[in-house]
């Protein structure tokens, strides 16, 4: 009896295991690479890079995309809007996307922000405007503390910056484990998460809506191979420790900074993190936009941009802009978010 358990034990493993690995080789086949590789000393980052036009009037921007993500995220809401305006990096973070992970330096956030500064020097970018959304509000974060000279500005989206109370979700630290979370990744994680993937991205942007090409055009399937799922575990399941040590040292941050956020943010507390930016940057600008959620970079596109432009120098009043953003967002309610424009 016992020997017939394990052996159909072994046969569903197995199975599970082959289900996996091909549906996450139709997953890449499905959403291919659209960056270029580069090799920054040791490994290979990831990144589309968008060259600076003739007529550009904003200087460079590099875009770190959150947990769960990769660079399509930040291309599909900036790339077209910014597209004669600027030299752009949209970059995969080591470990996720296409990028390669590197070093065990980089599961914090701040080996990841000194990778990203590394591909900047490669790609000539000597100084950049740092957008980061959610997990990216670290990076973006320990960017500005490290890499000071780089940073032209700090632009925080829903960020992901401050201790929180409890932990985190249970699959994080199941697939962070040494042996359990090899199997699980490799198991179990790709069915379970192609379930899971309407809701969830879903409920990333509620109470607003999804664009209705989202997922097709940005590749949040590509988190559940094995290797990225594990990656993204480890990065989130280090985050509180790395957070309540380096959060303290926020008053250090020179660069100019503005943080967007939303009142309706279910993923990321904006009155822990979003406003224990504000009260620890000197100088740092906080718009609040009531009834926007965690999608910032989306629903409030336009607010972000003009972000982007004060920081650059241009004059702008972000909070009369986040206003407007409102009151187009209330107007909103119960209707679906139009499709992406277009990138080509």
């Amino acid at each position: 009896m016992l020997l017939t358990f394990v052996i159909v034990l072994l046969v569903m493993i197995a199975a599970s295991l082959g289900y996996s690995a091909y549906h996450a080789a139709q997953i890449e086949r499905t959403y291919p690479n659209i960056g270029e590789l580069t090799d920054i000393g040791g490994f290979r980052m990831n990144a589309v890079h968008l060259a600076r036009p003739a007529d550009a009037d904003l200087p460079p921007l590099i875009f770190v995309h959150g947990a769960s993500g990769n660079l399509r995220d930040q291309f599909e809401a900036f790339s077209h809007p910014l597209r004669q305006r600027a030299e752009m990096l949209f970059v995969d973070r080591p470990g996720h996307g296409y990028s390669e992970r590197g070093g065990p330096e980089n599961a914090v956030p701040s080996g990841q922000a000194d990778s990203i500064a590394k591909l900047m020097e490669k790609r000539g970018i000597s100084q950049a405007i740092i957008v980061g959304h959610s997990f990216g509000g670290a990076i973006a974060a320990a960017f500005a503390l490290r890499h000071p000279d780089r940073t032209i500005g700090v632009l925080f989206l829903a960020p992901a910056t401050h201790p929180w109370p409890g932990g985190v979700d249970w699959y994080y630290t199941l697939a962070a484990m040494p042996f359990l979370g090899w199997l699980f990744t490799r198991s179990l994680v790709v069915p379970m998460g192609m379930r899971r993937l309407e809701s969830g991205t879903l409920g990333v942007f509620r109470p607003n809506a999804r664009p209705e090409d989202y997922v097709a055009k940005t590749g949040p399937a590509l988190v559940l191979r094995p290797h990225a799922f594990r990656n993204n575990a480890v990065d989130v399941a280090r985050l509180l420790a790395y957070v309540t040590a380096e959060s303290p040292r926020y008053r250090e941050i020179t660069a100019p900074t503005v943080i967007i956020t939303g009142d309706s943010d279910g993923v990321v507390l904006e009155e822990l993190h979003s406003r224990g930016l504000a009260r620890d940057i000197p100088g740092a600008e906080l718009i609040t936009i009531r009834n926007l959620g965690h999608k910032p970079d989306y629903v409030a596109n336009d607010v972000a941009i003009a972000a982007m432009e004060k920081l650059a120098g241009l004059p702008r009043d972000l909070q009369a802009i986040g206003r407007q953003a409102e009151t187009r967002i209330a107007g909103l309610t119960g209707t679906a978010m139009p499709a992406l424009e277009p990138n080509g």
